[in-house]
């Protein structure tokens, strides 16, 4: 059986806790909700921020919904060489001892202490995807795309929860790297 699935292509991002988000966005502001996302009941919000670094920064930075306990930015690698700052890849929510940055808002800044991460390459499944797939929560497998610019990237981690939809989801850097786009099908190729 081939083991096809598609790819979602995650761009640089903020998850934000409610006290940050009154900081950065004002008093009693919620965010707005511009579309949904592959994963249920995440979202795109309208509301974006700039990131600032010792060597520079990144302006509208999408924040996505809803609400988390920590505020965590994910970046890509080359993100980081524009902010001259530098993070461990981890998955999201995994921000013990990790960078903090500066996150500047329409209506204040906040400097969090860590949760600045790359993201670590990950599969979505459902105990029933993971299953039919002979995969569990927390493996790694590779996975291999397809066209011109045809990679295989190692070391994918294999998340399992009853509300995932499936996907594999990697940053822009890897995407480009490979010359995939979201919707793209890519294989998985082992254990």
């Amino acid at each position: 059986m081939k083991k096809q699935i598609k790819a979602g292509i995650s761009v640089r991002h903020l998850h934000v806790c409610a006290g940050d988000m009154e900081k950065l966005l004002g008093r009693g502001q919620k965010l707005t909700k511009v579309k949904d996302l592959s994963q249920k009941g995440q979202f795109a919000a309208s509301q974006t921020v700039t990131l600032a670094g010792p060597k520079g920064s990144i302006e509208n930075v999408r924040i996505l919904g809803p609400e988390r306990e920590r505020t965590q930015v994910e970046v890509c690698v080359s993100d980081l060489y524009e902010l001259g700052l530098s993070a461990p890849v981890r998955d999201s929510g995994d921000t013990a001892g990790t960078p903090g940055i500066v996150i500047i808002g329409p209506k204040g800044a906040v400097q969090i202490k860590e949760g600045l991460i790359c993201a670590k390459r990950h599969i979505h499944m459902t105990p029933e995807d993971a299953r039919e797939f002979g995969l569990r929560d927390r493996d790694e497998v590779s996975v291999k795309t397809t066209g011109e610019r045809s990679v295989i990237f190692q070391k994918t981690l294999v998340r399992v929860d009853v509300s995932y939809v499936l996907e594999f989801h990697i940053d822009t850097d890897e995407a480009n790297c490979a010359g995939i786009s979201n919707g793209d099908e890519v294989e998985i190729l082992s254990k």
